[in-house]
């Protein structure tokens, strides 16, 4: 470990990144699995395609970058694809 006093800060601020992003996470999975369970109660489809598009369009919107627009798709069908494996668990 280093201890150059930049490094060592730098390196807390990227763990508290990391924490509020696994914070973030959870909550959205507890969120989705809430609508989950609101769908399943009314006979709804889960998963939305169209709706899907939709949010991926607004995050399109949102990014100011330095995320690349390449990147901002790949690790949001990850979220997804993980927020859907997840609540199919319960």
């Amino acid at each position: 470990m280093s201890d150059d006093p930049l490094v060592v800060e730098l390196r807390g601020q990227i763990l508290d990144l990391d924490r509020r992003i696994i914070d973030a996470l959870n909550a959205r999975l507890r969120l989705v699995a809430q609508l989950k369970r609101y769908k399943a109660a009314r006979g709804l489809d889960f998963v939305d395609r169209d709706r899907e598009r939709w949010m991926a369009e607004q995050l399109h919107r949102a990014n100011a970058g330095p995320l690349s627009q390449e990147g901002l798709e790949e690790i949001f069908a990850e979220i997804l694809d993980l927020t859907k494996r997840e609540v199919l668990k319960e």
